[in-house]
């Protein structure tokens, strides 16, 4: 392969064919199917939005190339099946994002006219419904939610379930109604822990109240699972002190106790506030 002259996603498709290609590739990629690839593809993702929430753009750029690997990685197991290519791919993302603006690529009267409210939403439901089919074993119409991934992170399939939801009515018109029910969930959580209810009971009232948590979430317009990242980076970074705070001592959280490990704690909080001041 010439390396005269830029890299291009020619150049990457064709590294991706030489490492699946029997006897001369690399036997791990020559192992591995969609099953085994698709939890690299979900890291590769998060990556991608952890560059991009601490706002490292060189971190980013190659963490899109990682992600980018992925795709490819999935188009050239599916070409060897004989099922689509990279090209393939390529072809029908331009023409949905084609299809899915008129007032930008359409003819000229729908070009004045704009983008109408929820056009977005209204393209994707118009596919949704071109593409729906009647369950062959049942007879009964595909769910509304069906084409939710199964595969999505708890909190952010919850969102999707319930904005899908949402747009035909069934949803509370304020947020009012959210806190009473986040209210009831913490209620119904304690009685069973209390209780000391079956495991399996309490994991599902657990899950009720993540669930209308999210829903919180969606009301609020703020993403949970990028708000449970920073709290998450938050806790790290206060903890993160605790430590450095007791190694001063030549000590460890080990060698301490919860309520010093509390004022230090309190003390980074302090530090985070004064640093949002």
């Amino acid at each position: 392969m010439s390396t005269d002259k830029p890299r291009d996603i020619g150049d990457l498709i064709a590294v991706m064919a030489a490492l699946r290609t029997p006897v001369t590739g690399c036997p791990w990629d020559l192992e591995q199917d969609f099953r085994s690839i698709a939890p690299y593809t979900l890291e590769e993702a998060y990556e991608v939005a952890d560059a991009i929430e601490r706002g490292d753009l060189p971190h980013l750029k190659e963490e899109l190339g990682d992600l980018l690997l992925q795709v490819v990685y999935h188009a050239r197991m599916a070409e060897e099946q004989g099922a689509f290519a990279f090209a393939d791919v390529v072809e029908g993302i331009t023409t949905k994002m084609v299809r899915r603006h008129p007032h930008v690529f359409g003819d000229a009267a729908a070009r004045n006219a704009g983008a109408a409210v929820d056009f977005w939403e209204t393209a994707k439901a118009a596919e949704r419904t071109a593409k729906a089919r009647d369950d062959v074993a049942t007879g009964e119409p595909a769910s509304l939610l069906a084409d939710v991934p199964v595969g999505l992170p708890g909190l952010t399939r919850a969102l999707k379930l319930q904005g899908k939801a949402a747009r035909v009515g069934f949803d509370w018109p304020d947020i009012g109604p959210v806190f009473d029910k986040i209210r009831e969930e913490i209620g119904e959580l304690e009685t069973e822990v209390r209780g000391s209810a079956p495991k399996s009971a309490i994991e599902d009232e657990l899950g009720d109240m993540l669930f209308v948590m999210a829903n919180l979430a969606r009301h609020l317009e703020i993403d949970p699972e990028g708000a449970l990242r920073r709290a998450n980076e938050k806790f790290l970074r206060r903890f993160r002190h605790i430590e450095k705070r007791l190694a001063e001592e030549g000590r460890g959280p080990a060698q301490s106790g919860l309520s010093e490990m509390d004022k230090l704690w309190d003390e980074a909080k302090a530090i985070d506030k004064a640093g949002d001041a």
